[in-house]
């Protein structure tokens, strides 16, 4: 989306912690090396602490959020099986398209784009399906579902949630809420460069595998040279060369949130996202996404009628090094998306951009 020199980076990569940056700077270890394999086993440590979670198999997929995505389905859904997908926005949508492609009938359950889903609608669309997936924070609306709720009514399903602009933003309890399988991306608040997919699977997900799923490289049984185990025990296994510059920033990346304590990241994020949307508002903007599902990380507000939303975007780029993201979908051009997430979540960050777009807007022709 853009390089990570910007001033402020949304709703794409946010500017990296300082210590993710210098790890990728060090010299590179070898993904046998048992100094990487000690990082590796405290990196999938703290990704524990940060999802909230004791599910042994918690660990950063060698891929970006997409493709933990589909190592979620593909893992856990066949030819048949039936998948309740919650859609209130463009990444909803995409997991509607994965679950297809698994061969699964896919039963939608739709609520506008910046208004939250329904959890009654979502949890009584099927009586038996085998999956429910639902997405935590929808990236392309700032709203906020409540996963919790559709996990606690579950029943008998695997319950599915997309963290990828969640995890370290918002509260999330993977183990308390009854979540099974979980996937996110470094680029959000976690606040390191993209390239990795922090995952987590239940044990109860994990007996309902697909043993032979369509994907040779996202299949999670043969994983164990990740996770230290294989399906004999113990040991590791080679299954492919980890990215261990990429696993040595998120380790930095984590240890830097976990250092600051996630209950006061977590604080940070909620307290410069209000004083963001404040301040919009404040400047007469009307915000996108329905209040009381707001998230603090991602703001949605809508281009004012007569705005050229291209030309002002590029003005924050080229003028003030600050870029902000065009909305999705219908709302290419009528809403923007401003992302404050990991080391820009920061009262000073607040400051400029509604100090460089009140400026643009008074200014304008």
């Amino acid at each position: 989306m853009s390089v990570v020199a910007r001033t402020l980076l949304g709703p794409g990569p946010t500017n990296p912690y300082p210590e993710a940056t210098a790890a990728l700077a060090q010299p590179l270890l070898g993904h046998l090396d048992p100094a990487f394999l000690t990082m590796l086993d405290e990196t999938c440590d703290r990704l524990r602490a940060v999802y909230r979670t004791d599910n042994s198999r918690t660990l950063p997929l060698s891929a970006t959020g997409s493709a933990g995505m589909e190592a979620a389905f593909v893992n856990t859904v066949g030819p048949g099986d039936v998948v309740v997908v919650g859609v209130n926005g463009l990444f909803g949508l995409r997991m509607c398209d994965v679950a297809s492609r698994c061969g699964a009938e896919v039963v939608r359950v739709d609520a506008s784009w910046g208004q939250p889903l329904d959890v009654e609608a979502v949890l009584t669309a099927h009586p038996s399906p085998k999956l429910i997936a639902a997405v935590h924070a929808e990236t392309s609306t700032g709203i906020r579902n409540d996963v919790a709720a559709i996990a606690a009514g579950k029943g008998d399903a695997l319950f599915l949630a997309d963290c990828v602009t969640s995890l370290a933003g918002i509260e999330l309890a993977v183990d308390e809420w009854g979540i099974d399988l979980a996937y996110s991306g470094t680029q959000k608040c976690i606040g390191v460069a993209p390239g990795l997919a922090p995952f987590t699977i239940s044990e109860r997900a994990w007996a309902r595998r697909i043993e032979r799923p369509q994907s040779w490289y996202l299949d999670l049984g043969m994983l164990g040279g990740y996770v230290g185990e294989t399906a004999g025990g113990g040991g590791r296994t080679y299954h492919h060369t980890a990215p261990t510059a990429m696993v040595a920033s998120l380790h930095a990346g984590l240890g830097r949130i976990l250092e600051e304590g996630l209950e006061a990241v977590i604080a940070r994020h909620a307290a410069v996202g209000k004083s963001l949307q404040d301040g919009l508002q404040s400047m007469g903007l009307e915000l996108f996404a329905a209040l009381g599902h707001r998230l603090p990380e991602l703001t949605t507000v809508r281009v004012p009628d007569g705005v050229d939303s291209v030309a002002v975007r590029a003005k924050l780029l080229h003028h003030y090094n600050i870029e902000i993201g065009a909305g999705a979908g219908e709302f290419a051009a009528t809403v923007w998306r401003i992302g404050l997430m990991g080391h820009n979540a920061r009262p000073d960050i607040v400051t400029v951009i509604l100090g460089a777009l009140g400026e643009i807007l008074d200014n304008r022709a």
